[in-house]
């Protein structure tokens, strides 16, 4: 199906062929009608499938339809579990509703806290938020949620797994009725508890499923290596050496430690890496992600805080370094490749501490992952090792530098008595 047979307005169609966009995608084809049609809709998804662009462009046609006027309370609201997803969103958003005059806002921590605020009170159409910083600004009555006639929820599984839900649980109270809004519901997975907070909230949504032959966006080559825990790198080293396609590559792992371990063994061996994990401050990850998007960086090592929300086109390869404990978590990951109909590759290490949990992921995937037993050419076993980072020695004061300590007053004992006057 082609978006010029949902006879969108002549403004979003044009930002829809800005964008490039010519056949809508499975979930796109079964989505977007519903939305048109005023319906809820609570949609399973993947990261890459086309999600982003079917809840905006059934929010702009809504907003456009309905012509009130722009002022400091939105008209609509977009919820993201990560300030990453709420950055991706709002450059779809300006991609697709360019010439609509639509104004979009996001609102996330990390960033210039009073020119968020201002840009509230000067006027906005939808906002696109992470909770926290959404619900500081209301209850300072910066905003009122009383003109809200659409809500998005995008990737609700994660609102739960990163503990998101009693905040959100209290914007949505917040809203008018959900008969008097309408409201869309993106997840990776339709678990039980997504679908009682679409049955609690949501007015008789309609469930869009995807089979699970889908469950992965088309166009990615997966395949997993049997290999022990000291080998991995060797093994790393190895195939990156042998496959001179691996132009920009993420590599997933459980843990920061890990991943600060991984990325000082790959700048040692020659690979311009970085580390994306989710301490690091606003500014440095949004620095970080745009030399990986301008290819000043090849390699980015993440843990599975950044696995959502970084969408980067033309990954060529994603990497499970460590296999995710999460089963949910290996399609996220993997969802970084293969966007936008391009072609990519999933490389995934089980090691001896890991691979109890494949049983898991190929039960989500409804599929095994093909596999394979490295052979002896596929490690590269002379890399350099890391360099330990040494601590500085405490700078020690000179005689001159050191505080003259004040001498310590003796206390008076009960018995003594001061001395009387003469």
């Amino acid at each position: 199906m082609k978006f010029t047979e949902l006879n969108l307005p002549d403004v979003v169609q044009q930002g829809v062929s800005t964008a490039g966009f010519e056949c809508l995608t499975p979930v796109q084809e079964e989505s977007i009608p519903l939305a048109l049609a005023g319906k809820d809709v609570a949609a399973q998804a993947q990261t890459g499938t086309g999600k982003t662009a079917a809840f905006l462009i059934s929010l702009f046609c809504r907003l456009l339809d309905n012509k009130n006027v722009t002022s400091n309370n939105p008209r609509a609201l977009v919820m993201a579990p990560t300030r990453e997803l709420v950055v991706q969103i709002c450059k779809d958003a300006e991609l697709l509703g360019k010439h609509t005059g639509i104004k979009v806002q996001p609102i996330f921590g990390g960033v210039d806290y009073e020119k968020q605020r201002q840009a509230l009170k000067d006027g906005v159409d939808i906002i696109v938020a992470t909770p926290g910083r959404l619900i500081d600004y209301f209850k300072q009555r910066v905003f009122s949620m009383n003109r809200v006639e659409a809500l998005v929820i995008d990737e609700a599984d994660r609102m739960f797994d990163m503990g998101f839900i009693k905040d959100l649980r209290y914007i949505l109270r917040q809203l008018p009725p959900f008969e008097k809004r309408q409201t869309m519901l993106f997840s990776a997975t339709l678990s039980a508890q997504v679908m009682e907070l679409a049955y609690e909230f949501m007015n008789l949504a309609e469930r869009v499923e995807i089979a699970p032959e889908q469950v992965t966006a088309d166009g990615i080559d997966q395949i997993l290596y049997h290999v022990s825990r000291r080998e991995k790198f060797a093994l790393l080293l190895g195939l990156m050496k042998r496959d001179a396609g691996m132009e920009r590559v993420m590599l997933f792992v459980n843990t920061k430690v890990e991943a600060e371990r991984l990325n000082a063994l790959l700048l040692a061996n020659g690979a311009s890496s970085a580390v994306l994990s989710g301490d690091i401050p606003q500014k440095k990850r949004m620095r970080i992600l745009d030399q990986f998007k301008l290819g000043s960086l090849t390699h980015l090592v993440a843990t599975d805080v950044a696995s959502r929300g970084i969408h980067v086109d033309d990954v060529t390869h994603v990497i499970n370094y460590d296999l995710p404990q999460d089963r949910e978590d290996y399609v996220h990951r993997i969802g970084r490749t293969a966007r936008a109909g391009a072609r990519g590759q999933a490389i995934s290490f089980a090691d001896e501490e890991m691979v109890y949990v494949l049983d898991d992921i190929e039960d989500f995937l409804g599929a095994r992952i093909p596999s394979e037993m490295p052979l002896d050419e596929d490690f590269c076993f002379t890399y350099k090792r890391a360099q330990p980072k040494r601590k500085q020695p405490p700078v020690k004061k000179t005689a001159g530098q050191r505080k003259r300590r004040r001498p310590r007053r003796r206390p008076r004992g009960k018995s003594e008595k001061p001395a009387a006057k003469k």
